[in-house]
């Protein structure tokens, strides 16, 4: 069902222009996120996402996002002048389409673990780049699961979804309950390895890690890293051996090292 939009009122469109994160976590029976390009929102669509409506240039309805569009069924189809568009997004949709999604309950850490031998554990990351980043590089490099603190940002966050190229619809995810979760993670069979620099970390390709048939790798925070009580109740603190005097990677690339060194071969 395409409907033209003239109006910033309209209110099929405050998904996309008025309610912010926080609102759109809450809007509805389930809440939504927001997809954007059509590569993006065809990964969500094959991974089960339900869409709510589409926002899109006229041109791209029987273009680029056609197929889209068919699949999506009879829900509402928004267009409108480019000009018009561009005040309620705050930029020229220059990927094309735009979707609002159902969020989907989120699973138990016991389901998310159940058949995962390698899983990352990220503590109160809190840049939507990173964890957009994380993610990606989680799906390429054979990371099974993610599992995210209470402080940690939401990876069906705008920016998360856009700069993860979809990959945060491929990989299962959840919550962590606050409380001591590295006791949890062991009753799943888990060892834990903290990435920290520390008198006594290990180098990250210490055989004595890939003996481990079930590892959790921690990451924390892009300023402050992780806390002295996760770093002492590791199992392992790992670090990546570094040269001209770098002592530290962003966490996004830090995460793509640690992932490919400690994948389950």
């Amino acid at each position: 069902m395409v409907e033209v939009v003239s109006s910033l009122e309209h209110p099929g469109v405050s998904p996309y222009a008025s309610l912010t994160e926080g609102a759109l976590r809450i809007c509805g029976e389930s809440g939504m996120f927001i997809a954007e390009s059509p590569k993006v929102i065809r990964v969500a669509l094959d991974a089960g996402y339900q869409p709510v409506s589409l926002l899109c240039e006229e041109k791209h309805i029987v273009g680029d996002a056609a197929d889209i569009v068919a699949r999506c069924g009879d829900i509402p189809v928004y267009t409108g002048a480019p000009e018009l568009l561009e005040q309620l997004t705050g930029y020229r949709l220059t990927r094309g389409v735009l979707c609002a999604m159902h969020r989907p309950a989120l699973p138990a850490v016991e389901s998310v673990c159940a058949d995962a031998r390698l899983v990352a554990v990220l503590d109160a990351v809190c840049d939507t780049t990173n964890i957009g980043a994380i993610f990606r590089s989680a799906a390429a490099l054979g990371v099974d699961a993610v599992l995210l603190t209470q402080g940690t940002c939401d990876p069906l966050n705008r920016r998360a979804v856009r700069v993860s190229m979809g990959t945060v619809f491929l990989v299962p995810w959840t919550y962590l309950p606050s409380g001591d979760w590295q006791a949890l993670l062991r009753e799943q069979g888990f060892r834990t390895a903290a990435m920290a620099l520390t008198d006594k970390s290990i180098s990250i390709d210490n055989p004595a890690l890939d003996k481990e048939p079930r590892l959790a790798v921690i990451m924390g925070t892009e300023g402050d890293g992780l806390s002295s009580q996760i770093i002492t109740s590791a199992d392992y603190t790992v670090r990546i051996p570094m040269f001209h005097g770098v002592d530290s990677l962003n966490v996004a690339a830090a995460s793509a090292v640690a992932f490919w060194q400690l994948r389950r071969r």
